[in-house]
């Protein structure tokens, strides 16, 4: 296997139902360590490819390879390998789970059906919540918090898994201008020691202090495939369309 690689050839995906595919003949490779900004208009299809490289959805042309496995033939074994924060989220305000319940919970998939989670399993959970500066909150219900701190639980929840490659959909779109800096360099910091880090995004005002990696979409096709420092993304985004939001 190649840890936190992904590799796209010709991919076309749909929903099941559709005949249309959402996303259409994608093709690019991605190293491990990398940054990745996923960037385009709505209903470009951004989404879509994250579910894609996550195997959730049918491949309905090309191959796709994550992680050196075959997606459409072991999506399962693809996502105990890969982390993935989803965009639209809601916690009903009586769940009754705390937010340590919800970060140790990430390794349930690696543990497998019907394992508990021992004492290293928990030093997983409490590292990630360290790191996200919440583990004062760790007995706090997950219902009760604000959408900042839930998408910060979320991003715990996923680190605590170990992932070779970290998705995530929106991660900015709770969080003030302050914490997206902060959440932002704790993700510098993940892709710096190897982690893959795929982030579809409209804020591009805490991006990292480093070489980044564009792939913008429109219509679900890839539009662009570029490499920048973080500081010029909006500039070539807005160079391709006109707008920030595409």
């Amino acid at each position: 296997m190649t840890p936190g690689t992904i590799d796209l050839a010709g991919v076309s995906t749909a929903y099941e139902g559709s005949d249309l595919p959402v996303i259409r003949g994608i093709s690019f490779s991605v190293a491990a360590g990398e940054f990745v900004v996923v960037g385009g208009p709505n209903g470009a299809g951004k989404t879509t490819l994250l579910e894609t490289i996550n195997g959730m959805l049918p491949i309905t042309h090309g191959r796709a390879t994550v992680c050196g496995l075959d997606v459409a033939a072991s999506g399962t074994g693809v996502r105990t390998k890969v982390g993935y924060v989803i965009q639209n989220f809601a916690f009903d305000p009586l769940a009754p789970f705390t937010v340590g319940n919800v970060v140790i919970m990430g390794r349930y998939g690696i543990l497998g059906y019907g394992r508990q989670p021992g004492e290293e399993d928990h030093r997983m959970a409490e590292e990630a919540m360290r790191l996200l500066g919440i583990e004062d909150l760790a007995d706090r219900s997950i219902g009760k918090l604000s959408g900042g701190q839930q998408q910060k639980v979320l991003i715990a929840h996923n680190l605590a898994k170990k992932p070779e490659i970290l998705l995530l959909d929106e991660p900015f779109s709770n969080l003030d201008l302050f914490t997206r800096s902060f959440v932002c360099d704790i993700l510098t910091g993940i892709a710096d020691a190897g982690c893959t880090v795929v982030m579809v995004s409209h804020a591009f005002d805490a991006l990292p202090d480093r070489e980044v990696r564009i792939l913008a979409m429109k219509d679900g096709m890839l539009s662009l495939d570029a490499r920048c420092r973080g500081d010029e993304v909006e500039e070539k985004i807005r160079n391709l369309s006109g707008s920030v939001h595409a």
